[in-house]
């Protein structure tokens, strides 16, 4: 017997949604920065076995919207929602559970199969945690708790057998995807999402969110692979910031970068980035072509 289905993995921004994808899959299939909203699109992990095919749905943190960057993440959590069979609900257990998470439990558990992973139990207070469970205890139609952590791989896979509980069987192979793909994204996003980590994480605080990744050149030469990219950020004073003095901000996320690229790509990475100032890019009608 078979088992296939669609999970998605919603919570709030920066609960550690990215982290437990890239975790049960076992490829990095979604960039992880401490930085809000990294994640922009809905990115599909898959994890597939001899008779199981688990599609992890990874989706933007749940936030309030303020521009046409933030309606179009929120639109991909929604549509998310809408056409998935089991949803994993990511709290993170450093802080304390909120009405609005509760009242968002409450409604997805009424209408899918929902299952709460309360996240980074290697560094959480064991007190808050219970005091979750207990409040979580009091909705109807959970289908489970279960508190893990990514980074120590603690209860990893009890989460994709409590998820194998809830597929039905099938008699015929009815995966989606062929055994050997992990995600859905093509060479060219993962490429703009790994230029776009490394952004985030070189700057640390110095910049804020605004800032895209657009792949201008992708060319495969035989024992190398030539990328040009343009960073699109929103102010001349943030351009400044990435370019550093010197130049020397600019080239530490390009060599941190080419690294990355070259470990998901099995090859030699030439990597040229251009910083290019677009101050009205995250209100763009066409947001999806930037990412």
């Amino acid at each position: 017997m078979y088992k296939c289905g669609f999970i998605g993995i919603i919570g709030k921004t920066n609960a550690g949604k990215s982290t437990l994808i890239n975790s049960l899959v076992g490829q990095k299939v979604a960039i992880v920065t401490p930085k809000k909203q990294t994640t922009r699109d809905n990115i599909l992990g898959i994890l597939t076995d001899e008779k199981h095919q688990l599609i992890f749905v990874d989706t933007p943190g749940i936030h309030k919207t303020k521009n046409q960057l933030d309606k179009l993440m929120m639109y991909n959590v929604r549509s998310a929602v809408a056409s998935v069979d089991i949803i994993f609900y990511v709290i993170d257990g450093k802080k304390n559970l909120e009405n609005q998470e509760i009242e968002n439990i409450i409604k997805f558990a009424s209408e899918t199969p929902t299952i709460v992973g309360i996240s980074k139990q290697d560094i959480n207070k064991q007190e808050n945690v219970a005091k979750i469970i207990e409040i979580l205890a009091e909705i109807k139609n959970l289908k489970a708790v279960i508190p893990f952590s990514s980074i120590k791989n603690l209860n990893i896979e009890l989460i994709k057998n409590e998820i194998l509980k809830l597929l039905p069987e099938n008699e015929e192979k009815n995966f989606y995807y062929e055994e050997d793909v992990y995600t859905d994204k093509s060479v060219r996003f993962m490429t703009s999402e790994i230029i776009r980590e490394q952004t985030f994480l070189s700057l640390n605080d110095e910049l804020p969110y605004g800032v895209a990744v657009i792949i201008k050149r992708f060319e495969e030469k035989s024992k190398l692979i030539v990328i040009d990219a343009e960073l699109v950020c929103e102010k001349l004073s943030h351009k400044n910031i990435i370019i550093g003095k010197g130049g020397l901000k600019i080239k530490e996320i390009s060599t941190n970068a080419r690294k990355e690229l070259e470990k998901m790509l099995n090859n030699k990475v030439m990597l040229t980035i251009w910083v290019k100032v677009n101050k009205n890019w995250r209100q763009l009608e066409s947001l999806t072509l930037i990412n």
